[in-house]
């Protein structure tokens, strides 16, 4: 799992600013309001004009939307001073009163005078946490025309575009911005940060790394939030190069990864193998005070089972004990496995009677089938048809595949009768054998030289050349070779293709013949 990380699109310095203007600004006893209205001057439009966005033009309405009712009206403004009454915008955006922000905007332009940027882009985010889209393209426009954009200014209104229009949209404004030309623009990194974090909401690893790369040719240095949008793109999305490319580029710049992106890169690198790796940086967020979560413990021990690291993977499992998470059937499984793999099946059984002591509340059908797999490798088949019943009596589905593993362990242990039985429990129990149910079953009765079983089974089960393969070998081994012919013959008969080790034997007795 990983996480979805939103750029914060006000930068620190920006919201202090404002606050200390709005501050400044109730200290002032200026009461708006009482201002004697110029006439009913009704607000018009400049110009008429239109933003681009994807194949269809972002067209500005010609009468401001509003959330109540009425025209917008412009008023005599007395006070000619441009910070103040940008205080004013600023203040009233920040307290959500749209009407009366739009009015001294609105009045300050039919004036002459020009709001400053912390009071249009207070605006702007007003506008849009009311969805009115048009009028906040409106003030961006005329911001940009009077070239009082910031970063913010781009953010806002590219995060609205693709919350209203979608992906598409946005990326075609970002574009037309020249997001990925060499030209110098009025906005830096925290653009690209939510570009690349409006890419990840639909998964478009192309883009975002595409974005990624013009932000470097650009000559910017991504921040922290930068590389955490990267990385967990990359990781949903699978492209562990990628992913650990940005994790690198993010070291290499001196930042500090957060538990969310060290958690990540453990996972992918458990899911390319590089277990090393994978504990290296586990070993990294323990000594940097991190906690990792269950599901990175998890990935990790399962990661150091596949590769046989027994001891490291029962090591993580104490630390994640140590780190107060509850081991769950997924940690479990991990262990056996881990156990199963090293063919240390003796304690993986161990293991097992232990949880089913302990925990038999977590006991699961993949729990089960990780000890019948024990039970086969040492032929203990008393022990797997214990595991066999329990499993019925404790509720849980018994599968084709376990019973493959308990007809498997008589198999080994040289009882085909034993077999047989439990193969005619599971028709029984209406569990449908597959062709490994079969093989194991006639390779079981050909060391029991049980033959007229061993016919049977060929009678009633659909045609398959791999069994046919396994009885010639088998009878081949058995000496039986007259009728390993004949069975070969019959094969040849219903065009079955014969595998390299029954043309081998089937010419050795040949050659005998011959001899």
């Amino acid at each position: 799992m990983v996480a979805s990380i939103e750029p914060t699109l006000v930068s620190e310095d920006e919201e202090e600013e404002e606050y200390k203007l709005i501050e400044k600004t109730k200290e002032e006893d200026h009461d708006f309001d009482s201002l004697p209205p110029w006439g009913n001057i009704l607000v018009k439009q400049d110009c008429d004009f239109e933003l681009k966005s994807g194949s269809q033009p972002l067209a500005v309405s010609k009468k401001l939307k509003m959330v109540v009712d009425g025209e917008i009206r412009v008023h005599f403004l007395e006070e000619r001073n441009e910070e103040i009454l940008s205080r004013r915008v600023l203040m009233l955006s920040r307290s959500n009163k749209v009407r009366s922000a739009l009015e001294i905007y609105e009045s300050m332009k039919f004036s002459g005078l020009r709001p400053s940027v912390h009071a249009c882009n207070s605006l702007l985010s007003c506008l849009l946490r009311n969805e009115l889209l048009d009028d906040a393209l409106r003030v961006f426009v005329f911001m940009r025309t009077n070239e009082i954009t910031s970063s913010h200014s781009y953010s806002l209104i590219l995060k609205a575009i693709a919350n209203v229009q979608g992906f598409d949209s946005a990326l075609n404004m970002f574009v037309e911005f020249g997001g990925y030309s060499r030209a110098k623009k009025d906005f830096d990194v925290l653009v690209y940060n939510t570009m690349i974090s409006v890419c990840g909401r639909v998964n478009n690893w192309i883009e975002a790394e595409k974005i990624w790369r013009s932000l470097q040719e650009n000559g910017y240095v991504g921040t922290q939030v930068t590389y955490s949008l990267l990385v967990c793109i990359f990781v949903r999305c699978n492209q562990n190069e990628l992913a650990l490319d940005a994790y690198y580029e993010m070291i290499q710049n001196g930042l500090k990864p957060g538990d969310d992106i060290m958690q990540a890169v453990i996972g992918l690198c458990t899911k390319e193998g590089k277990w090393d790796l994978a504990l290296n940086l586990f070993q990294c967020m323990l000594d940097g005070r991190l906690k990792p979560n269950q599901i990175c413990c998890n990935a990790l021990i399962n990661s150091l089972g596949k590769a046989g690291k027994v001891k490291l993977a029962f090591k993580v499992y104490a630390t994640m004990k140590s780190l107060g998470h509850t081991p769950d059937t997924y940690t479990w499984n991990a262990l056996l496995n881990a156990l199963y793999k090293a063919n240390q099946h003796a304690d993986a059984l161990r293991l097992f009677e232990s949880l089913k002591r302990e925990q038999n509340s977590q006991l699961n059908i993949h729990l089960y089938n990780t000890a019948l797999m024990s039970c086969q490798k040492l032929g203990l088949w008393e022990k797997a048809l214990q595991l066999l019943w329990q499993m019925g009596a404790s509720g849980l589905l018994v599968s084709t595949p376990s019973y493959n593993l308990v007809i498997s362990a008589c198999e080994v242990a040289r009882k085909p009768k034993v077999a047989l039985q439990v193969y005619e429990h599971m028709v029984h129990q209406k569990c449908t054998p597959d062709t490994f149910t079969h093989l194991a079953l006639i390779r079981g009765c050909i060391w029991g030289s049980l033959w007229a079983e061993v016919d049977e089974i060929l009678k009633i089960v659909a045609p398959d050349a791999s069994l046919y393969n396994a009885v010639i070998q088998g009878m081949c081994l058995r000496g039986k070779f007259k009728s390993a012919k004949k069975l070969y013959m019959r094969m040849r008969e219903i065009h079955f293709k014969p595998d390299g080790k029954t043309r081998a034997l089937m010419l050795q007795s040949f050659h005998k013949d011959s001899t």
